[in-house]
């Protein structure tokens, strides 16, 4: 877990490395990538590509794409470990949004934990003057939509074969990026295709080990490693892009790890 979280991390760099790059355009990129991979792997294991839940995997498909662009967004535009921060709110989502969609009971003292997180997140607002309030917007938006994927793909846990649920979050996600990038093209020189490659390349190699983690581990142990991404995050922040913040933002980003690992233990 430790090492797929530093390979996101390098995944963050690659793509925040490009920032003339517009962010739909590396989505492409990537998406291109995963489909032929997930495809040949589907392949392989001969397991029918399309699924039976169509509706369901095309849901997770949309939120996936949705929430991919908006988060590549803000690592392009708000400082690094701030746009990871935010990132973690997707499992606050997560569990908010359960209630509804897998129909999961919540405890009323995590409602409490889930106030303390967005609490750090208008600290990091309020104290940040890098972040604006629509960056701030499509941050929350890319949260939110990983929380709707991830709570279909609870849905579909016991119907579709895990790579078919993968294979549809490119599917949908290249037609989208392809029209839009149409519009915005930037032709990548030099080293921005060495970046380009990372993206898919450490993504795929990054949800690998995860997914060792995941299958190998206790689930709430593997989780809690996996908020060292903020610390990577700092690091890369500070010695690649200078990127420095106050005290105060440093205690919203605690306020919003503390509620969302409290929640998780919870």
């Amino acid at each position: 877990m430790l090492l797929a979280g530093f390979l996101f991390s390098l995944m963050n760099v690659s793509v925040k490395l490009i920032p003339h790059i517009p962010a739909i355009e590396i989505i492409l990129f990537r998406s291109v990538f995963s489909l032929v991979l997930t495809y040949i792997l589907l392949k392989k294991e001969n397991v029918p590509v399309l699924g039976s839940n169509k509706k369901l995997l095309i849901i997770r498909g949309v939120a996936g794409s949705v929430g991919l662009m908006a988060f590549f967004y803000t690592l392009q535009n708000i400082p690094l470990a701030s746009a990871v921060t935010l990132n973690y709110l997707a499992p606050v989502f997560t569990t908010i949004l359960g209630i509804f969609i897998v129909k999961e009971k919540v405890q009323a003292r995590q409602f409490l934990y889930f106030g303390v997180s967005f609490l750090g997140v208008i600290v990091i607002e309020g104290f940040d003057p890098r972040i604006s309030t629509f960056d701030l917007s499509i941050a929350l938006i890319a949260s939110l939509a990983m929380g709707v994927a991830y709570n279909v793909i609870r849905k579909l846990k016991n119907s579709e074969h895990p790579l078919v649920i993968m294979f549809y979050f490119p599917l949908i996600t290249i037609p989208i990026a392809a029209i839009a990038t149409y519009y915005l093209w930037v032709l990548p020189t030099g080293w921005d295709w060495v970046s380009l490659l990372a993206v898919g390349l450490l993504t795929q190699f990054a949800q690998y080990f995860m997914t060792l983690a995941y299958q190998n581990a206790q689930l709430s142990k593997v989780a809690s490693l996996s908020y060292i991404g903020i610390i990577y995050a700092l690091v890369f922040g500070f010695f690649v892009f200078g990127e420095t913040y106050s005290l105060v933002v440093f205690l919203g980003m605690a306020l919003v790890l503390i509620g969302v690992i409290l929640n998780i233990f919870k």
